[in-house]
């Protein structure tokens, strides 16, 4: 899971770090940045990183140890505990920022406090400016929305389809615009048909390149605005 951000959800809802990495890390930057408040960036939120499952050994969050050290006493499996670990510790999320695939990540010419993710010559800063397409480029485009629509930083707050087990939507709204936020928080197709009046709404942001259909693809989002 997406270092501290895709925790948060995580409790509720999981998600994917593997085949759908980008895409629900997009998914979950929509949700976020269409709320109300200041979102914030998490070093490494903004290219996907991911969390670590390192052995117990490269840890250095002395909770984690604390815990293995207790419930492994207590007769509980290694790899139980270790499971747990891989859920919430802390350390997962507190690897080196990713900048290159060089040694230690572009990070240091020296010995980080704690290893670098072993998948940093995949998952770098370099990388991901270099791709248009990338999880970094559309943060880019999310943080541009919120200075051009005022919606985004002085909308109400409505949120829709509050017993759906998948999807997460909501709209915000001022007198001259109004927003609507889908996210379909699941690897699975979710159904979701929004009213007849978002049918002509102007898409502004989407990580699918698709048009808007009543099933939401795995882990799809979209904003769309209708101007009064």
């Amino acid at each position: 899971m997406f270092r501290e951000q895709f925790r948060i959800f995580a409790v509720g809802w999981g998600g994917d770090d593997g085949v759908y990495r980008e895409k629900s890390a997009k998914m979950l930057a929509t949700l976020l940045f269409g709320m109300q408040g200041t979102p914030y960036i998490y070093q490494g939120q903004e290219i996907a990183m991911t969390n670590v499952r390192f052995p117990i050994e490269e840890y250095r969050d002395l909770e984690i140890k604390n815990v293995y050290r207790e419930r492994t006493a207590k007769g509980i499996p290694e790899q139980e505990v270790m499971e747990s670990i891989y859920r919430v510790g802390r350390d997962n999320a507190r690897t080196p920022m990713q900048w290159d695939d060089s040694t230690c990540a572009g990070f240091t010419t020296g010995e980080p406090w704690i290893s670098v993710n072993p998948n940093f010559q995949e998952i770098n800063v370099k990388s991901a400016e270099e791709d248009k397409n990338s999880v970094f480029h559309y943060y880019q485009r999310l943080i541009s929305l919120r200075k051009e629509y005022t919606v985004f930083t002085e909308g109400s707050f409505e949120l829709l389809a509050r017993e759906d087990e998948q999807i997460f939507a909501y709209t915000r709204q001022t007198g001259e615009e109004q927003i609507l936020i889908l996210c379909n928080m699941s690897g699975k197709p979710a159904e979701y048909d929004p009213d007849e009046s978002w049918k002509s709404a102007d898409q502004l942001i989407s990580n699918e390149d698709t048009p808007l259909e009543s099933v939401l693809k795995p882990w799809e989002a979209r904003i769309l605005l209708l101007q009064k």
